[in-house]
């Protein structure tokens, strides 16, 4: 599926209802906490920090546009994207249940690997980090193609699908954890925490409002 379709919409409500309801809670749950974890503190003991950096940077802006998305979904009925009760055991917000949580805060960390040491090696003639931000926001892109195939995750709109979450998600997304890979580490925390900070603030003010 490239685009979404308005068949959708029935699903979409009963998601819209999911959110944050622990009817579907299991101990996946904590088994995916602990699998991430054990990753991050393994990067920290190599001494990892600029992959640790590159995740965190990715997961932070991550739930930027998660909020966004569900701030779009109050304002206008339904998100670019949701995820279906029944695919996952807690769905954090209309967009992102906790499995797809856990996978974006490592997918910086482990695509980050990828990354040629110098930095300004060019690939295809434009800059190596821009290049893999690009490929790897195209193989999300055609990652999500499948799922929307799936009662699993759901497009609504006929105008939203493949290419604009190409363009206007997974490449800000990659983009975000590949220069910041490269920044001093003082530039990196700077980012990091200034992105969790308004994320935070707009959770501490959107939940309680119910508008999220």
């Amino acid at each position: 599926m490239l685009f979404g379709t308005s068949a959708n919409k029935a699903a979409a409500e009963i998601a819209k209802l999911a959110v944050r309801d622990t009817s579907n809670f299991n101990w996946t749950f904590i088994v995916l906490l602990a699998i991430v974890i054990y990753i991050y503190a393994t990067e920290f003991k190599n001494r990892n920090f600029k992959g640790i950096a590159a995740g965190l940077a990715l997961y932070t802006v991550h739930w930027f546009f998660e909020i966004i998305n569900a701030v779009i979904c109050s304002a206008s009925g339904y998100a670019l994207w949701t995820v279906s009760p029944e695919s996952t055991s807690y769905i954090l917000l209309v967009g992102v249940s906790w499995e797809l949580s856990m996978m974006f805060i490592i997918a910086g960390l482990a695509l980050s690997k990828l990354l040629p040491e110098d930095r300004s090696l060019k690939i295809a003639g434009i800059n190596n980090r821009i290049f893999f931000a690009i490929a790897n926001a195209a193989l999300f892109s055609v990652i999500e193609i499948f799922l929307a195939s799936t009662p699993a995750f759901l497009w609504v709109y006929p105008w939203w699908g493949a290419l604009p979450v190409f363009i206007t998600t997974y490449i800000p997304f990659f983009l975000a954890a590949f220069i910041v890979y490269d920044l001093p580490g003082n530039k990196q925390k700077r980012f990091i925490l200034s992105i969790a900070a308004v994320d935070i603030i707009l959770l501490a003010v959107l939940i309680p409002l119910g508008i999220i």
